[in-house]
């Protein structure tokens, strides 16, 4: 298989969302909750040109968990 940025991008968001699931699945157990706790990044642009005026929201929560499952998937595109 060859590799390319798409396909390392494919497995950065599939290894987040994976950690991510894994990280909800597990938010009920007591002694994982360093594991499960998210921290908030928040990026927000806006701008007002006269002409034109725009404004994004993006909000991501990461966990433990979900920095793990990237690592993971990292890793194995590496091992491809």
């Amino acid at each position: 298989m060859k590799k390319n940025g798409w396909i390392l991008l494919l497995f950065a968001i599939l290894g987040l969302l994976a950690g991510t699931l894994v990280a909800r699945w597990l938010k009920d157990v007591p002694g994982l909750t360093f594991l499960t706790r998210p921290l908030p990044v928040t990026l927000s642009p806006e701008a007002d040109l006269a002409v034109i005026r725009f404004d994004l929201n993006l909000h991501v929560e990461f966990t433990l968990l979900s920095i793990a499952g990237l690592a993971v998937a990292i890793w194995l595109y590496r091992k491809m």
